[in-house]
């Protein structure tokens, strides 16, 4: 399939009037449209800008967007895929606003808004069942994975001394490893 401007943008814009309830939700979005209708990026591909463009600091729709976009065509292609998946949420923005606080208290906007509610709660589903197919491979993920859980839920740890934690674990586990491999 062709990768020219118009049609990353045109695949961005559909994937940006779908994407309720921000970043988190893209990554179902993101496989279906690009990896499952038009092949031009691997799910496993996806993951791995997903996964890097969570833990960048900004808007993750975008930054999964740069990467995506430019993996289809350069900086062409970014420019493209943000400017498609920004632009429906821009003229939401500027058509809702001025009716928003009139609007809200109706039965009608309630019900849509729940149903919203429903639909974000999927694909926020979605997104953690695709992470974790691709990140909980082996027992010593599955460890990290319930420990992590274990000290953010029940110990109240921070999640950010969490991540780095696991880093740390991660360095001295390889050298480790290295180490004990160089000795047999």
């Amino acid at each position: 399939m062709e990768k020219s401007f118009f049609s990353i943008f045109k695949t961005f814009f559909k994937i940006g009037i779908l994407l309720l309830g921000g970043g988190y939700v893209i990554l179902p979005l993101l496989t279906s449209e690009l990896s499952e209708k038009k092949g031009w990026l691997t799910s496993d591909e996806l993951c791995e800008y997903y996964a890097i463009s969570t833990s960048l600091p900004g808007v993750i729709a975008i930054n999964t967007a740069i990467f995506t976009g430019r993996k289809l065509a350069g900086t062409k292609g970014a420019l493209a895929s943000v400017c498609g998946v920004i632009t429906p949420a821009f003229v939401a923005i500027i058509l809702i606003a001025s009716l928003l606080e009139s609007i809200v208290h109706l039965r009608c906007v309630q019900y849509v808004l729940w149903g919203v509610g429903i639909g974000i709660i999927t694909l926020l589903f979605l997104a953690v069942k695709e992470m974790w197919n691709k990140s909980v491979t082996d027992r010593y993920a599955a460890t990290v994975f319930i420990t992590a859980l274990f000290l953010v839920l029940v110990l109240k740890i921070s999640p950010e001394y969490v991540i780095i934690f696991a880093i740390l674990f991660a360095v001295i586990l390889q050298k480790v490893k290295k180490y004990k491999g160089g000795r047999q």
